[in-house]
């Protein structure tokens, strides 16, 4: 299978990207500070995003991932989320904070923390690298927003296209007017 030929504007420059990265980390350091944190990212699309948010926290840290879908091969949420993998490692009484690489609907991250939350944590967070507030539609809330943006496909960074393009460095919006 061969990646899908897309023109890409980019949105948020690899710069920017690892600016934010500092900054959401500095601010997690501060909320925690003297504790210890348990980083929830949820596959696959935050792996790029954890990994280097993490190499700037200073207060104690454990990772675990999971995985979620609502969009499959698709560029749009069918509505329904499944669990494709859990947690290897228990949450109560800990400190979580998921790291998510888009809040789009929401749909996703609502049913994810309804569910973490029956596992009793101790403080449950959410940081999102992106937020489409326009699109929107379950309430949940974010602690921590590296970039909000418009109703665009954005791909790279993690975010995928068909599930390519995963490995461009920055976040990009797909040109649909000059494809070929």
């Amino acid at each position: 299978m061969k990646a899908p030929k897309r023109k890409l504007k980019v949105l948020i420059s690899e710069e920017e990207i690892q600016k934010r990265c500092r900054e959401l980390a500095a601010q997690i350091n501060e909320d925690f500070a003297g504790d210890s944190v348990h980083v929830i990212g949820v596959l696959k699309g935050s792996f790029m995003f954890l990994s280097d948010l993490v190499k700037h926290l200073t207060v104690d840290v454990s990772i675990d991932f999971l995985g979620l879908s609502s969009y499959g091969t698709s560029q749009e949420t069918s509505g329904v989320v499944r669990m494709t993998s859990d947690l290897a490692l228990p949450i109560k009484g800990r400190n979580v904070i998921i790291v998510e690489d888009i809040i789009d609907t929401g749909l996703t991250m609502k049913y994810l923390v309804d569910n973490l939350r029956t596992r009793m944590p101790s403080d449950l967070k959410v940081c999102t690298l992106l937020s489409k507030p326009s699109n929107t539609r379950e309430d949940v809330p974010l602690d921590y927003v590296g970039f909000t943006i418009g109703d665009e496909f954005v791909i790279g960074y993690g975010l995928d296209d068909a599930e390519f393009s995963r490995n461009i460095p920055y976040i990009g919006v797909v040109d649909f007017d000059s494809q070929d």
